[in-house]
């Protein structure tokens, strides 16, 4: 995927994908806080996507889980194929 291989994710790629990347849906009514897609790319313009929830009252940020998203789902790995 565009030079890069699957593999481990390093702490260093998740806080590059989330810290620069962008919110590509949405999932407010995930439990027990709501959640949201985000997709970015590492230094090394590896694509990841990151998802992620906040805790409002808690002031807290939690990652749920991180991937390289398959090239067959996504269209430039910010739109699903349909």
């Amino acid at each position: 995927m565009e030079g890069e291989e699957s593999g481990e994710i390093t702490d260093e790629e998740v806080f590059e994908t989330i810290s620069a990347g962008t919110v590509i849906e949405n999932y407010p009514e995930d439990e027990p806080y709501p959640s949201c897609l985000i997709y970015g790319k590492t230094t090394k313009n590896r694509p990841l996507h990151a998802v992620c929830a906040y805790s409002e009252d808690e002031k807290l940020s939690i990652i749920i889980t991180v991937y390289q998203p398959n090239p067959e789902w996504w269209m430039d790995f910010s739109r699903r194929k349909k």
